[in-house]
This record gives structure tokens, C-alpha cells and sequence, in this order.
């Protein structure tokens, strides 16, 4: 009877191991499965945020316009910010919620603003959240197709030139033009 009991343990103990280890295997594919239907993205990275930013500084600094500069990733979050010395306060705050509207909505800010002034309707686009900016100098970065990011200047003259500033930060990272070239 002894010896049955043992065997009886010995199988009970195999089962138990054979039960656990069939579980593993089970659960090791799973994640490879989980991560194929993870979706892929390209993200902007921080080399060419401060690359545009320091672009668009560029382009501003020798017309002789002092602003700030903000570039956000997809999700709107700051990745790169400078403020050109005797740039106003207000800048600072502005060229980021640019940036972060034009990443959100896809649209340079400017093309916001007038479709707003066009069609009353769209007002309540200004109040979807506090981070909203409907006033130009924000443009999308778009490379390779998509959109990675936001860019956004403020303190310039004028949102047109805001814009042109902000179009040459575009351009010395190779990503999409987004403001017509001026004459």
C-alpha cells in the first residue's frame, strides 16, 4: 500500500509539473502574437525637433524678429522650446499651444483660424480644450506621409511671418512644406 502511495505522489508531482510547464509554453506565444497587433509609429525624434527649432529661430533672428519657437511630438507633448533673448513672455506659452494645435488637428493654424472665420459654425473648435491656439504660426510635421509632430512660432509681426519661420524649421529637416513659398 506504501508503494502505491508513493507512486500515486510521484505521478500527482509529474502531473503538476507537466500542467505548469504546458502553461508557459501556452502563455510564451502569446505575447509574440500580442506585440503583431501593436500599432507602429514614427516618432519625431529629438535631434530633428532641435535641428527645426533652431532653423526657425534662424530664419526669424535675421529679419530681425525675436520669438519663441516650440516643437511637440504626435501627442502634443513639448519636445524642443527656445526663447530668442527680449522675446516676450506671451511667446513662450503661444508657440506651444501652436505647435500642439497644429499636431492635434493635422492643419497648419493659420488654415484653422480662417476656416473658423468662414464658418461660424466651427467655433467651438477654439473651446475642445485649453491648449487650443486658432492663430497662425503653427504648422504639422509631416515626414515620410505622417504626421510626427507640431511646430509653432510666436512673436513675429505678424502670423504670416510666424508661419514663413516656422516653414523653414520644415525645411531643414526635410519634412513636408506646409506654407506656400513667398514671392
Amino acid at each position: 500500500m506504501a508503494r502505491f502511495d508513493l507512486h500515486r505522489r510521484r505521478f500527482v508531482r509529474m502531473a503538476y509539473r507537466f500542467m505548469i510547464a504546458s502553461t508557459f509554453v501556452m502563455l510564451m506565444s502569446y505575447p509574440v502574437l500580442a506585440s503583431d497587433d501593436l500599432p507602429k509609429e514614427s516618432v519625431l525624434p529629438l535631434s530633428l525637433a532641435g535641428k527645426a527649432t533652431q532653423a526657425s529661430l534662424d530664419a526669424c533672428n535675421k529679419d530681425g524678429y525675436r520669438v519663441s519657437v516650440s516643437i511637440v511630438d504626435r501627442a502634443g507633448v513639448l519636445r524642443a522650446m527656445v526663447r530668442a533673448d527680449g522675446a516676450g513672455s506671451h511667446t513662450v506659452d503661444s508657440s506651444r499651444k501652436k505647435a500642439y494645435t497644429a499636431a492635434s488637428l493635422r492643419r497648419t493654424t493659420t488654415e484653422l483660424a480662417e476656416l473658423i472665420n468662414k464658418m461660424p459654425t466651427l467655433q467651438a473648435l477654439r473651446d475642445m480644450n485649453d491648449q487650443i491656439l486658432m492663430l497662425g504660426g503653427g504648422l504639422p510635421i509631416e515626414i515620410g506621409g505622417e504626421i510626427v509632430g507640431g511646430i509653432g512660432v510666436s512673436g513675429a509681426p505678424g502670423t504670416h511671418l510666424d508661419d514663413a519661420c516656422a516653414q523653414a524649421g520644415l525645411a531643414a529637416i526635410g519634412a513636408a512644406p506646409k506654407v506656400p513659398a513667398t514671392k
